[in-house]
């Protein structure tokens, strides 16, 4: 077997609203919908499927958890724009920018938390590893 790229990951929120309002508005996440009143965020080729703590969907993970997730997203737009929509959107940078190794290559990135303390890392590639 071989996997080819990720499709969706499940984010297990304490307010689905308030996560939605976060993604699309500090992220530009696409909020949608599918089945039967479920929520998700999209973006590029993937989402975010979202499940409400206490009410999640099945099968889940063996113990779901608000704020244990540490995700890394690329920008596509110049991290130093980043920063600018981070400010404009009165959003704190816990750490950064920073060098890190991404995937594919070098990357420079900045830390924030969204409304569950799970921990957001944007990133811009700057070089190959």
């Amino acid at each position: 077997m071989k996997i080819d790229r990720l499709d969706h990951l499940v984010l297990t929120v304490k307010d689905i609203e308030a996560t939605c309002k976060f993604y699309s508005t500090v992220l530009g996440m696409e909020v949608v919908s599918f089945g039967t009143g479920r929520r998700a965020l999209s973006f590029g080729r993937q989402k975010l499927n979202l499940h409400e703590f206490g009410r999640e969907y099945l099968p889940h993970a063996e113990h779901p958890m608000p704020g244990s997730v540490d995700l890394c997203f690329i920008s596509a737009i110049p991290l130093s724009s980043v920063l600018d929509h981070l400010r404009a959107c009165a959003v704190s940078v816990v750490e950064g920018p920073v060098e890190r190794t991404g995937a594919t290559g070098k990357i420079r990135s900045v830390y924030i938390r969204d409304p569950d303390q799970n921990l957001i890392e944007i990133s811009e590639y700057t070089g190959i590893a």
